[in-house]
């Protein structure tokens, strides 16, 4: 039984400060947010967690073992090092769609994302050490099958880029509408997806749907552990299994 604790992580007042005094050159912005991930990811990932770009302005963390006290001490980092300020929700539950809605509705009640005096909100509830489990959370790690081969090494980069793309969307669309999961670009042709308790069966399933969708060829590994970083070397390591046996499915 999985009890995923997600936390939302939404830069404070981001619009207006973008174009206050006035609108802020590109370049900037986007290595500001490039920055602020890279070091939420090794905060967060210091202590077992996983953090997902998303949006960039609003992040989603996989945060099970850290407590209310790591996220502050998180955001005091943050405070020290950036010119803006980040506010987090976190929500618990056995369905990851459903701890994310409980994250979000504690950072939306607090008040809008453009609202000045909204800042460094931490709401909502971690688990405490007795509610946590060694199966609470679950990773699978997809990659597609023979990505160099079929696009990298034979189209042009924007067209491999598309096709990578729209193997994403339609997995990430269909995990969380079939399985209540969520699914996140990584890099190169990786997806990472937080899962509720799902077994081989359902990952096939998923892996045909995109298949016959968008004809996109995938395979994944999954783990489950009491912690994001634990779960996430399990997944990685029942992928390399699947790289070898030929399986597009296996779960350590």
């Amino acid at each position: 039984m999985t009890n995923a604790q997600v936390t939302l992580i939404q830069i404070d007042n981001y619009g207006p400060w973008t174009v206050t005094p006035e609108p802020r050159r590109e370049v900037d912005l986007q290595t500001l947010q490039s920055r602020l991930y890279a070091d939420l990811s090794q905060l967060v990932g210091n202590r077992e967690g996983y953090v997902f770009f998303t949006r960039f302005d609003n992040m989603i963390a996989v945060t099970n073992g850290m407590d209310e006290t790591d996220h502050a001490l998180v955001q005091e980092s943050v405070g020290n090092r950036y010119p803006v300020t980040v506010s987090f929700g976190v929500g618990v539950d056995p369905s990851p769609v459903e701890a994310l809605s409980a994250a979000t509705d504690h950072i939306q009640d607090a008040g809008s994302a453009q609202e000045a005096d909204r800042t460094e909100i931490l709401r909502g509830r971690t688990l405490d050490p007795d509610e946590r489990a060694d199966d609470d959370v679950q990773i699978a790690h997809f990659d597609v099958n023979d990505a160099t081969g079929k696009y990298t090494d034979r189209m042009n980069a924007f067209d491999s880029f598309i096709h990578i793309e729209q193997g994403y969307a339609e997995l990430m669309q269909y995990m969380r509408r079939a399985h209540d999961a969520l699914s996140f670009f990584v890099g190169g042709d990786n997806i990472i997806a937080v899962c509720p308790d799902l077994d081989a069966a359902a990952y096939e399933d998923a892996i045909e749907h995109v298949r016959d969708t968008v004809e996109v060829e995938l395979k994944v590994g999954v783990g489950q552990a009491a912690n994001p970083q634990t779960a996430g070397m399990a997944a990685k390591h029942a992928l390399e299994e699947c790289r070898d046996d030929g399986d597009r499915v296996v779960i350590d």
